[in-house]
């Protein structure tokens, strides 16, 4: 067992290894109350592929903090969004520091197993991440770390808590080596070019310190990495190769610019490579197996080593631009007739059809994790379907789908109106119909827009711009808005977004080391006139949010109640709420104070929940005049009546009308709806309805007085002793009881 720490920003750091899962290479970070166990194992057998089977997993346990899962099953289930993305977090900074050509299964796994709400632990478990390879046997460039960046009141702060974050104007996530920053993830309140790299400066010293606290653990432990052995085409193979396309390689990289194209033209340079090869070596035992896969290799470097050249060299890129051109743009709103917004861009051969939907505050996003359970109001989701790369594929919602969605997420939100102000929750989904490089960045532009057009009062647009980096020794060449070739052979993406004013989000990944503060400078200016330029485009489209919302989002109105009410609005275990909504079509929200808020698409339907809501509200009085629902009948009495909400009476049999009544479903039914008075509320508290009191009296009928026992009398002397009399009535046509 080793243990090492570090007083680290005023909180005791350490990492243990040799106590926890000792049949892997694990490793036991801690921050204040914050731990995690980082395991790291490769399997022993190699695998035949042609990519690096890493699998990065961060998982969160509800006992950390002292949480029981929610649901009927009452354990932890697959990864959370919030999960998905710290994962992230450490497979991007890993992942290049790992050799291309490690070919063993290799799993590193982040679990958490006490939450410190003042520490997060997703930047402890990636420098667990980065310690527990590190004293494992996988060949490994590291040691790398990772810091969380906050600001408050102009200082800077490093792994700020949750209460802190919520006081800062940037929240960016730091991955670095001790020479050079490898990973930034983050939003922030539209802070400046310079703001950002000063981020950059505070968290690559502080990075530093936790590479030599890692450094520390290792002093002492016997390692022995494992060799890796490069299986690389023959000299022979590569020379074939170079003399049956290097002629048509050139031309088609200097000329081709459509992806398609491209495509079909890399398929026929790789099958006449293959073919050279086959009839040069087919015969030869050693190479036949092989052929396909060396092929395939060569061909890709060489056409790798020659873009690269020419964007050094010529200063032009694939597609036929300048270094700091953007790709032509063209925007469309409102091309959805029935979505409350909706925006089309369109960036050279990227495209993105967006939908924003406003919600009522039964669609708020519950977030169940470690902190106490949240809503959030506004989420963005994005999806990436194959046929956007001409491809076939699974459909599905993978971990870059997540991680982009966050992204863009991030940049939107800050200049999002508050609650008070817009009381909506708030969803984007941004469908990618064509992709062809910085199609998160086009969700960026076209969520701004679609935010726009759905009228929410945003404070400004904001857009969203990738840039590239070509870096052969002292050559640099920064490249904005990347394609997707120029990403896959370039040595950076680097994703700014932002208002017109400066920064609100931003991820860079950068696949080299050495890459100066000078480079990342230019690459920031380049990036913000960049994006100033894509501002232009979408403002002369729509540079205002609309002023009225679509026919078919909610609308919200508020009324308020004596809090005395408020049981009688809900009713016994939500009765009466429910079935007003089902009634009116509308949503219904109660706040403790009184306040009523309802969500309706029409005015008719607000006013009849108001008039339900207000009904419950209001206490019967004599003599006032109701529209009363008959809730049953009773042959021989009468009809039980419905007033007021919750609010019964009872129509007698003799109240029907001025003539007699012989059967009550003569004149009326279950159903139906009739103004009635209210003649009397007894000392028992029952209500007396009279329906005949509303009629005209026929002509000649003498005028007749309501009795106590629901009857009626004709206006001429009577017996005192009848007063009271719940006998039926005297009849006009004789003098006799009935």
């Amino acid at each position: 067992m080793k243990l090492v720490s570090i007083d680290f920003d005023g909180k005791n750091y350490s990492l243990e290894t040799g106590r926890f899962a000792k049949q892997a290479n694990s490793v036991m970070v801690r921050c204040g109350d914050s731990m995690v166990l980082v395991t790291a194992v490769a399997s022993e057998r190699k695998i035949d592929a042609d990519f690096l089977p890493l699998q990065v997993e961060y998982r969160f346990r509800f006992a950390s903090s002292g949480k029981i899962p929610g649901g009927f099953i009452k354990r932890e289930g697959r990864p959370s969004d919030n999960e998905i993305l710290s994962a992230r977090l450490i497979d991007r900074p890993l992942r290049p520091m790992l050799p291309k050509t490690w070919r063993y299964d290799t799993q590193v796994i982040a679990t958490i197993f006490s939450y410190d709400p003042a520490v997060d632990p997703d930047t402890l478990a990636a420098v667990g991440a980065s310690a527990a390879v590190l004293i494992s046997d996988i060949p490994f460039t590291g040691p790398f770390s990772e810091v969380r960046v906050g600001r408050i009141n102009g200082e800077f702060i490093v792994n700020p808590s949750t209460e802190q974050l919520t006081q800062s104007e940037l929240d960016m996530t730091v991955s670095g080596t001790n020479d050079a920053i490898t990973m930034v993830e983050g939003e922030s309140s539209e802070i400046s070019e310079q703001l950002f790299l000063d981020a950059l400066v505070f968290a690559h010293e502080k990075i530093k310190i936790l590479n030599a606290l890692q450094l520390q653990l290792v002093e002492g432990l016997e390692i022995t990495k494992r060799e890796v052995l490069a299986d690389v085409a023959p000299e022979e193979i590569i020379s074939v190769i170079k003399n049956a396309i290097n002629d048509e390689l050139k031309i088609y990289v200097h000329s081709i610019t459509s992806k398609k194209e491209r495509n079909e033209t890399r398929k026929s340079i790789l099958e006449k490579a293959l073919a050279a090869v086959t009839e040069q070596f087919g015969e030869n035992e050693e190479l036949k197996d092989k052929i396909q896969k060396y092929t395939e290799e060569v061909v890709s470097k060489l056409e790798k080593a020659e873009m690269r050249n020419m964007i050094l060299t010529d200063r032009i890129r694939l597609d036929g631009r300048a270094l700091d051109q953007i790709r032509p743009i063209s925007c469309e709103t409102g091309l959805l007739p029935r979505t409350h917004g909706s925006a089309l861009f369109t960036r050279g051969e990227t495209q993105s059809l967006t939908t924003c939907t406003l919600g009522t505050k039964r669609d708020e996003l519950m977030i169940d994790g470690l902190m106490p359970t949240f809503f959030n109001q506004f989420y963005l989701h994005y999806n990436f379907p194959p046929f956007c790369t001409g491809e076939t594929g699974r459909l599905g919602t993978g971990r870059r789908e997540i991680g982009h969605g966050n992204l863009a997420q991030r940049a939107l939100q800050k200049m999002l109106p508050s609650s008070d102000d817009f009381p909506y929750v708030i969803r984007i989904v941004s469908e990618i119909l064509e992709s062809n490089g910085s199609s998160s960045m086009a969700t960026v532009c076209a969520g701004s827009l679609a935010l726009y057009d759905a009228g929410v009062p945003m404070k400004k647009a904001v857009a969203g711009i990738a840039m590239g980096l070509i870096k052969d020794e002292d050559r640099v060449a920064v490249l904005s808005d990347i394609l997707g070739d120029e990403d896959f052979l370039g040595d950076m993406d680097f994703k700014v977004t932002g208002t017109i004013d400066g920064i609100t989000a931003c991820q860079m990944d950068i696949k080299i080391g050495g890459l100066s503060l000078e480079i990342l400078t230019e690459a920031l200016d380049q990036a913000r006139r960049g994006r100033l330029h894509i501002l232009n485009i979408m403002n002369e489209k729509l540079n205002v949010p609309n002023t009225e919302l679509s026919q078919y989002a909610p609308r919200f109105t508020a009324i308020h109640i004596p809090t005395e009410f408020i049981g009688a609005v809900i009713g016994s275990g939500g009765e009466t709420i429910r079935s007003i909504t089902k009634e009116t079509g509308t949503e219904i929200n109660i706040e403790d104070d009184g306040t009523i808020t309802i969500a309706a698409t029409s005015k008719e339907a607000a006013d009849a929940a108001i008039k339900i809501i207000q009904g419950l509200t209001l206490s019967p009085e004599e003599g006032t005049i109701y529209t009363a629902t008959v809730k049953e009948i009773r042959e021989g009495l009468g009809a039980i009546m419905e007033f007021l909400p919750k609010k019964q009476g009872l129509l007698h049999i003799s109240q029907i009308a001025h003539e007699r009544t012989e059967n009550v479903s003569d004149h009326l039914k279950v159903g139906d709806k009739i103004e009635v008075k209210l003649v009397e509320i007894t000392r028992e508290g029952k209500f007396r309805l009279s329906r005949k009191a509303l009629l005209p009296r026929p002509e000649g009928m003498p005028e007749y007085h309501h009795s106590e026992g629901g009857g009626d009398r004709p206006h001429h002397p009577r017996r005192d002793d009848d007063r009271n009399s719940s006998r039926p009535p005297y009849r006009r046509d004789n003098d006799r009881r009935r």
